[in-house]
């Protein structure tokens, strides 16, 4: 009884990671799954999982607040000082309106809107628009321009 407990088990986690993989030759898929991937990793307030979307590289370039910052590391640390420094929440994000366009086999530009809902009932939110290049290990940003709502 327990293998076959055990058995099901493993079919069952199976099942789901095949239902979240994107389908290998589906670009649009596979950028929104990075979305999707960077939403939840916020979510469980895991900053490294998140910045795990971007391009690990001094040539990542994020705007915002008329505000540019170059190189992976600076972001992560922007991110850091502005939502999970003493004082700051990051609360709970969601993607919409994702309008994801290929621009070629290694190319994306995406435009959407976040959301954020923090735990005092403020609710901060703006669009952004980002540029995707694929990588020998996946889709990655390149570039974010994000904006906040005044």
């Amino acid at each position: 009884m327990r293998k076959v407990f055990s058995f099901l088990a493993l079919m069952l986690l199976a099942a789901i990671v095949v239902a979240q993989t994107p389908p290998a030759g589906d670009p649009k898929a596979a950028v929104e799954q990075v979305l999707r991937t960077q939403q939840d990793a916020w979510n469980h307030h895991d900053l490294d999982a998140f910045m795990a979307g971007y391009w690990n590289s001094a040539d990542l370039t994020f705007f915002s607040g008329a505000k540019q910052t170059s190189g992976w590391q600076a972001t992560l640390d922007r991110y850091k000082a502005t939502y999970a420094s003493p004082g700051h929440e990051m609360g709970t994000l969601e993607f919409s309106a994702l309008r994801i366009e290929v621009l070629g086999p290694e190319a994306a530009f995406v435009r959407g809107a976040w959301h954020l809902t923090m735990s005092d009932g403020k609710t901060p939110h703006g669009i952004f628009t980002l540029v995707f290049r694929k990588f020998p290990e996946g889709w990655k940003i390149i570039h974010d321009h994000t904006s906040a709502a005044e």
